[in-house]
């Protein structure tokens, strides 16, 4: 027994020095013996560095297959253009917005049809990025004076500028909206199941986000309160039939997305009211049948939109948001003073006012300002 205690005090007694021959290879684990951290890890790092340079020149790569990819020259001038606007916009963020729209201007654009291609990018962009939504509706703003006027194609039409073959290409996005997200026969018989899933959840993901798109350019004046009104009148207007549900999904999009800006003014706050009547009225439609027109989901939208108007458009938000590097150190330090007040960061979330002009605009705006 005493010989049985004494080797169990010897072995503690190693653990604690970190001698212990027994323990898993720490290596494994990324970490290292007390001795590795005092620096005899390190010596026997550069010696081992030392030991492979002088066993001879690294293996050299295979040798590249002839079909092997190579990035070719341009072969015409839109697709360099194309190749320069894409790598510009691959870099924005909300910090630097100015920067990149700078870059992009530099890169001349001579036509209008040049003029189109940036302005397609950007609106693919903005389409299959939504969580930087608000950050390309900026880029726009900076960029819709930066750009000459070009002549029309045919006479008697107005000039194309910056600004009008943005909202054409809005408009042209807007008109082809599907009629119905249901697969065709066709899809069905090319795509698996969760492809075809995938794939419908991406167009409706694009359609969302066009509507997100075109609400942040009406809350930087891009965009006129008539023309939001025909957008309404064209998804859910009173018509012979019942509008679908992906398209009440994008009146609900699209009026929290501007809410608050809307409700803001006169005519806006007219609107707004007829529009959320209409919308009450959808949500109480049933069919032939005496069953609810509308599925729940659908219900649940609508009455989380008229809620949202009637608590003055103030809303939780607990999806993040891009930032710029300011929001991220002040939500960093409100989370870490809220964790030294034993407060839950986990269930956190945000209030915001959700349809809110941007704050440079209404700035603009003001008396003051030069």
């Amino acid at each position: 027994d005493r010989d049985r205690d004494r080797d169990r005090d010897r072995d503690r007694g190693n653990r604690e020095r970190g001698n212990d021959d027994n323990a898993p290879d720490r290596a494994m684990f990324g970490s290292h013996r007390l001795s590795d951290r005092q620096g005899g890890g390190r010596d026997r790092d550069r010696r081992d560095r030392r030991d492979r340079g002088a066993a001879g020149p690294r293996e050299a790569l295979p040798t590249a297959s002839a079909n092997a990819y190579k990035v070719g020259a341009a072969q015409s001038r839109d697709q360099e253009l194309r190749r320069q606007v894409q790598s510009h916009l691959n870099k924005i963020a909300p910090d630097n917005i100015a920067t990149i729209a700078q870059r992009i201007v530099d890169t001349k654009v001579t036509s209008s049809e040049e003029l189109e291609s940036v302005i397609g990018l950007i609106m693919k962009k903005a389409l299959t990025e939504p969580h930087y939504c608000e950050t390309y509706a900026d880029m726009v703003y900076a960029l819709r004076t930066r750009y000459p006027e070009f002549p029309p194609e045919n006479e008697g039409e107005k000039p194309q500028s910056f600004t009008r073959v943005l909202l054409n290409t809005c408009q042209n996005e807007f008109e082809n909206l599907p009629t119905s997200f249901e697969p065709t026969e066709e899809e069905k018989s090319k795509l698996p199941p969760d492809d075809l899933r995938i794939e419908m959840k991406k167009r409706k993901d694009k359609m969302l986000a066009n509507m997100k798109f075109i609400g942040n350019l009406f809350l930087r004046e891009l965009l006129a309160v008539k023309v939001v009104g025909q957008v309404v009148h064209d998804l859910i207007g009173i018509k012979e039939s019942l509008p679908e549900e992906h398209m009440i999904e994008c009146v609900c999009e699209l009026l929290q997305a501007i809410g608050h800006t809307l409700d803001g003014t006169q005519h806006g706050k007219l609107l707004m009211s007829q529009f959320s009547a209409r919308l009450m009225e959808l949500k109480r439609c049933s069919s032939p049948d005496g069953s609810a027109a509308f599925s729940k989901r659908i219900q649940f939208q609508i009455q989380d939109l008229l809620d949202l108007r009637q608590n003055s458009w103030q809303k939780k938000v607990f999806k993040e948001t891009a930032k710029t590097k300011e929001e991220v150190r002040n939500d960093a330090y409100t989370e870490a003073r809220n964790k030294a007040r034993g407060m839950d960061t986990e269930a956190m979330f945000t209030t915001a006012v959700a349809g809110a002009r941007p704050q440079y605009i209404d700035t603009k705006k003001s008396p003051g300002h030069k």
